[in-house]
């Protein structure tokens, strides 16, 4: 049985940063891809970053290239988004998830999830 569990998530000023953990349960890596999504009210869920846990290569969208960092943990089982120059579209709630395909999950599809960490900028 796989778990993910999220933590890390705060209310902080622009500018400011935070460091968002996904801790994993369940045999997850070096068989899968993991990603952080967000979800803000009223708007679609997004892909933010994604990392594969086997070789460690990592993807980010646009808008938080040069600010956000994944990394991982192999030993601990655990993917972490370091996120810096917070902007206050930045708000929303941060969601790890997993899937064997990196295709299928950036497509917003995938096999595991957690149930989020709240970031607010303001």
């Amino acid at each position: 049985h796989v778990q993910l569990v999220e933590s890390g998530g705060a209310s902080v000023q622009a500018g400011g940063s935070l460091t968002l953990s996904c801790a994993a349960s369940g045999n997850i890596f070096n068989t899968h891809c993991v990603a952080w999504f967000r979800q803000a009210p009223g708007k679609a869920r997004e892909g933010v970053a994604a990392i594969r846990t086997v070789g460690g290569t990592a993807y980010y969208i646009d808008s938080v290239k040069g600010r956000f960092i994944i990394s991982k943990d192999n030993v601990a089982s655990s993917v972490f988004l370091e996120m810096n120059g917070l902007k206050p579209e930045d708000t929303a709630m941060y969601y790890c998830a997993s899937d064997p395909s990196k295709e299928r999950l950036f497509l917003g599809i995938f096999s595991y999830a957690g149930q989020g960490t709240q970031v607010t900028v303001s």
